[in-house]
């Protein structure tokens, strides 16, 4: 019984970890929101305020990242 309980509790700590709320879209790619974030920016659906320009995409090219 300790067995299957062990290999149930490493079997979720697997599949769980690559989870979309990780902040992984698939295995091992980040979200254009995460990048932007990352490197700076801030995400707006809207135009970028005048002291900032477009520095790539958020939200699935949904939005632009300002910096």
């Amino acid at each position: 019984m300790k067995t299957h309980c062990f290999l149930l509790l490493m079997f979720c700590f697997l599949f769980f970890q690559i989870a979309p709320g990780a902040g992984l879209t698939s295995l091992g790619h980040r979200s254009d929101h995460y990048l932007c974030v990352k490197n700076g920016g801030f995400c707006l659906y809207s135009s970028c305020p005048l002291h900032t320009k477009v520095e790539g995409t958020c939200y699935q090219g949904k939005g632009n990242c300002c910096k």
